[in-house]
């Protein structure tokens, strides 16, 4: 069973590597982690594209303030839960839009993965778009056509800039998402399920929205240890207790490789989301635990996931 494991761990790598550019060692994590920022004029999708990028797992912020850029790409490269981003940028930062050339190519000097994307419309599909919203052009302008002018003139440096210019013009909202997932965000396609890991109790029911559950109540209860029973599973006495017996290790191995086994049939289904949720008596110990160490396993293998514990008090997740 963990040979089988070891050996698609080493494939999912093997894949990686072929699609990423080659880094220094103490650089090659940092380097698969992504910022993709968006621009473009107003009224081509950029929300809609955004929302896309964040429901296939990227952390999105729309209109960040530029002087605080450097800042998130650094916390996109060593946040353990933040490995890939989007952001919009656009004519509404006004006069700060002129030194957004000048940092992106700084970012681009660093570990991370940066990706430019222009989206642009033509000037008859702005209009209609802007007549069907009633909203105002950011710009002010009474004159639409103007303000679209004006603002295609501001943006004119960023768009040269860019990796990727797209033509909204011919898509719907459902249309321009679609594109954008099958030409930029699933170009590795193992990253596109996002899996939720959820620890639970029993005693306080079943998450309603778990689509595998999995029971370790079999497990020797660290609740019965008086040093260890004020402790949750993230504690490393607590896991330590917990991952020394042969039937633990034996769980983690046959359920890991389980897992890798099914989570390429979901992806090749089409599920965007997959959640799994572990269940212990009352979700403070065992639960916890094994939930911590399958994230890190599926990590491992490649795969954008995020760990909660539904019953932990929040001083204790907090800790």
């Amino acid at each position: 069973m963990l040979a089988g494991y070891r050996h698609y761990t080493n494939s999912m790598a093997r894949k990686r590597a072929e699609s990423t550019p080659v880094v220094h060692k103490g650089e090659r994590h940092a380097a698969e982690r992504h910022l993709v920022i968006l621009t473009g004029v107003s009224g081509s999708g950029k929300g809609s594209v955004l929302r896309g990028f964040e429901d296939n797992g990227y952390y999105c912020v729309d209109n960040l303030p530029l002087e605080l850029l450097p800042t998130f790409a650094e916390l996109v490269l060593q946040s353990p839960e933040i490995e890939r981003a989007a952001l919009v940028v656009d004519v509404r930062e006004v006069g700060r839009l002129v030194s957004l050339p000048e940092q992106i190519a700084r970012l681009r000097q660093s570990p991370l993965r940066v990706s430019l994307i222009f989206l642009d419309a033509s000037e008859e599909a702005l209009v209609r778009r802007f007549s069907e919203t009633r909203r105002p052009h950011p710009l002010g302008h009474r004159d639409l056509r103007a303000g679209i002018r004006a603002e295609r003139r501001r943006l004119a440096r960023l768009r040269k800039l860019a990796d990727l210019v797209i033509d909204t013009s011919p898509f719907n909202v459902r249309e321009l998402r679609d594109y954008v997932e099958q030409k930029i965000i699933h170009a590795n396609r193992e990253r596109a399920l996002r899996i939720g890991l959820i620890s639970f109790g029993y005693r306080y029911g079943l998450p309603a929205d778990a689509d595998l559950v999995l029971d370790v109540r079999f497990l020797p209860n660290p609740n019965y240890i008086p040093r260890l029973r004020h402790h949750s599973g993230r504690d490393p006495k607590v896991a330590a207790f917990i991952r020394r017996f042969p039937q633990t290790r034996e769980f983690l191995n046959r359920t890991t490789e389980l897992l890798l086994s099914l989570i390429p049939h979901y992806i090749e289904e089409g599920k965007s989301y997959l959640t799994i949720a572990l269940g212990c008596t009352g979700g403070q110990h065992r639960s916890v635990m094994m939930a911590e160490e399958i994230g890190q396993r599926l990590r491992h293998a490649g795969y954008h996931l995020k760990v909660q514990h539904r019953d932990l008090p929040l001083a204790t997740l907090a800790g």
